[in-house]
């Protein structure tokens, strides 16, 4: 355990608790799942929902202690609470993607991802803050900032960023106020998070988890994922999620071999001599290491990405709003109006010239379709083929600490590694689990697998994660 001032210490100790564990306490009987739910509103309401407080969470759901009165402790979940991200539909909670646009439109029905947790006995207890709209509205905009939640802070030091668009996912899940959560990711949204707040995050191969019921931006790369304090509460949550079976392989002691590849670096020299620290660790334990090359990256790939996104966003999120129940805005042009009118808080920190180029693109036509492929041939054939043609997964850095947010004058991202970049154009897995500190911050480490090989980047990453023996990170909440 590192050294922590928590800010409520009386229930420091149930809030760090694994899901694992916490399930085998209500098989058990130790505890009841209204009382544990109940704890942790209680905390939530000392650490997140006060002046100054972490603004991870966006709502908790009014029945959320009867959820908890009615679980069964034979289900694979037991009465464990959730949370989710606020652009999941879950009935009892907003799904408003943090906008204002969607404000108090009821949800009626729960989206897949929800169902399974319910079937599996969890209690979908909260949503958390995220970057508005999955952070595709500017490209000026702030990680961790809704209109509706305000800014999430970090809970190591209040003034740097959560990081995003999962921020309250991965805030949340790192100080203790939720046993796990669930994200999403099209670019980076799990896995930054997850590097920044000092947790586990797993974005899984696009599909594997539904998207029906998730308020979206592209049907090629958005995938919802676990966020949790460890590889194998990930893995619990995973499980959960996509019906797999990847907790099986945790204590798998078989041969691997990983691809490292320091063109994955940052740009900060400090997370960087850790991650060197890391390959040496791993090598020392037995894990054969080996020097990889991939393609270069380039403006051309990052310009096609957007061209690809922004086509997808005018017909995937137009035709969620078109299909949303209740009143309220039913297109995305709808929403660039409402913005508009509401701009002294929709608008007061950043534009939305994503949401514009959406609604000029047309949708899916012969530009998108010229950008993708060449999207895909670079991901593929340059990048994730060959890079994975002879080793189990590719490792490589994730983000440098997280940086302080500058509410209205935009992020500089230009110290994190490109990591993410081909395994979202693909839809392959990626996860990212805890280096270490820098600076008094958490860094993570990349692990890429090849697609639908769930089980094969849980396997490794559970491997790596006994190597390092950092156990569970609990934040310093310096405010």
């Amino acid at each position: 355990m590192w050294g922590v001032t928590d800010p409520h210490a009386d229930s420091a100790d149930l809030g760090f608790t694994s899901a694992r564990d916490l399930v085998q306490e209500l098989r058990d009987n130790e505890i009841s799942s209204h009382d544990l739910t109940a704890s942790f509103i209680a905390r939530i309401a000392q650490v997140d929902d006060v002046p100054g407080g972490l603004q991870s969470i966006l709502a908790i759901s009014a029945d959320a202690l009867p959820q908890a009165s009615a679980a069964t402790r034979d289900s694979m979940l037991a009465g464990l609470p959730v949370a989710i991200k606020d652009n999941i539909q879950a009935v009892g909670l907003p799904a408003t993607a943090g906008s204002l646009a969607l404000a108090g439109r009821t949800v009626r029905t729960d989206a897949q991802l929800v169902t399974r947790l319910r079937q599996a006995g969890a209690v979908v207890m909260a949503s958390t803050n995220l970057s508005e709209w999955a952070n595709f509205r500017s490209s000026e905009s702030t990680s961790g900032w809704s209109a509706i939640g305000g800014l999430t802070a970090n809970p190591w030091i209040y003034p740097h960023s959560a990081g995003g668009s999962s921020s309250g996912s991965g805030a949340a899940v790192a100080a203790g106020l939720i046993p796990f959560a669930v994200g999403t990711e099209t670019d980076g949204s799990i896995v930054c998070p997850a590097s920044v707040n000092g947790c586990v995050g797993i974005k899984p191969t696009v599909g594997v988890v539904s998207t029906q019921g998730v308020i979206p931006i592209s049907a090629s790369q958005d995938s919802p994922g676990p966020l949790a304090r460890s590889v194998a509460d990930a893995a619990l949550l995973l499980d959960v999620l996509g019906d797999l079976n990847t907790s099986d392989v945790l204590d798998d002691k078989s041969p691997i071999r990983i691809g490292v590849v320091r063109q994955w670096l940052t740009t900060d020299d400090e997370t960087n001599a850790l991650f060197e620290d890391t390959v040496a660790a791993l090598a020392r334990h037995g894990i054969t290491v080996i020097d990889v090359t991939v393609g270069a990256e380039s403006d051309q790939i990052f310009d096609d990405e957007t061209t690809v996104l922004v086509h997808e966003q005018q017909d995937d999120l137009s035709n969620y709003l078109a299909h949303r129940d209740g009143e309220g805005v039913k297109s995305l042009a709808d929403v660039v109006e409402f913005n508009r009118k509401h701009k002294d808080t929709e608008l007061a920190y950043f534009g939305q010239e994503f949401f514009e180029q959406s609604i000029e693109s047309g949708g899916r036509n012969d530009v998108y379709h010229s950008a993708r492929a060449r999207n895909l041939e670079w991901a593929l054939t340059k990048i994730l083929g060959p890079g994975l043609h002879d080793v189990d997964v590719l490792i490589g850095a994730t983000y440098a600490p997280s940086w302080i947010s500058t509410l209205g004058q935009g992020e500089d991202h230009s110290s994190a590694s490109w990591i993410t970049f081909a395994p979202a154009i693909a839809g392959w897995p990626i996860g990212s689990l805890p280096m270490g500190l820098v600076r008094g911050l958490p860094v993570g480490l990349g692990v890429v697998a090849r697609a639908h090989d769930e089980i094969g980047l849980v396997r490794v990453m559970s491997r790596i994660e006994r190597v390092l023996g950092l156990g569970v990170l609990r934040p310093t909440f310096i405010r």
